[in-house]
């Protein structure tokens, strides 16, 4: 009788679940980095309120940075349940990549759409477009997992 044994990178939708991990990482972390350097996201803000005083737009940017941090570190938790799920092989791990593909692909939608007060988009839009990539490693994840085997 001969075994099949197949590896971790094998397994359907397991490369892609890191490169979502690694993808959502650097998402995460060029908003806080401009922050740090050019702090292109105070001229965002400055952008929709000129007549705000710097402790205003100071704030602004915060709360714009805080929630893409948050969510970021969200989406780094659930490519982390994700890739445990497919690397233990676990009857769950479908189920849970296709939900998390929806909460996160829906999250991607509403930062590069939302408009409110004086900002024509209240995510800049170079940021939501780095929120979309790991949605399209999610769709690269769920199509290897949903074409294989009945059990990942």
């Amino acid at each position: 009788m001969t075994t099949i044994t197949t590896s971790r990178s094998e397994r359907p939708g397991l490369r892609a679940s890191w490169a979502g991990l690694a993808l959502t990482a650097l998402a995460t972390l060029v908003p806080l980095i401009d922050i740090a350097t050019s702090d292109r996201l105070t001229d965002h803000v400055r952008a929709a309120y000129p007549d705000w005083s710097a402790d205003l737009v100071a704030g602004d940017r915060d709360a714009i940075a805080t929630y893409l941090a948050v969510v970021g570190v969200l989406g780094l938790l659930a490519w982390a349940l994700m890739i445990l799920g497919i690397a233990k092989r676990k009857s769950w791990s479908r189920a849970i990549a296709t939900t998390f593909f929806v909460l996160g692909g829906s999250i991607a939608a509403f930062d590069l759409t939302y408009a409110g007060g004086d900002y024509s988009l209240v995510i800049p839009r170079l940021y939501g477009l780095l929120g979309l990539l790991p949605v399209i490693a999610g769709v690269a994840a769920l199509v290897q997992m949903w074409r294989r085997s009945p059990q990942v």
